[in-house]
């Protein structure tokens, strides 16, 4: 997994600081196709948030999911409105569960690309 762009937001509540940290991500996974493995890019999104008191890091959350679409710039709009809302990581699956399920069928569009050349 490598990390394409992080995006930074801070956030105080009272003596808490949350640092939020959201992060475009890209990997590759391995499909089998007409009995060979093929390599498709995907990419993701990872957040993660950290709470600061005192000047001290007292709690890390994160969570990631790594192929989301193979589409760019899908996922760079999701990144953009988790961002936008200072989703947390312990959210992120609720908010972006159905964007998710419903980009699954860009890998067979893919598929279906490579397949034709």
């Amino acid at each position: 997994m490598v990390i394409l762009e992080n995006l930074i937001k801070k956030v105080t509540d009272g003596d808490v600081n949350h640092n939020y940290f959201y992060r475009l991500v890209k990997s590759q996974i391995c499909v089998s196709m007409y009995g060979e493995l093929t390599k498709v890019q995907a990419y993701g999104i990872e957040i993660e948030s950290q709470e600061i008191v005192n000047d001290k890091v007292v709690r890390i959350q994160r969570d990631c999911v790594e192929n989301i679409s193979p589409q760019r710039y899908k996922v760079k709009n999701l990144l953009k409105m988790v961002y936008d809302n200072t989703v947390s990581p312990i959210h992120m699956i609720d908010i972006l569960g159905e964007y998710i399920d419903e980009y699954t069928s860009d890998f067979d569009e893919t598929l279906k690309d490579i397949a034709t050349c």
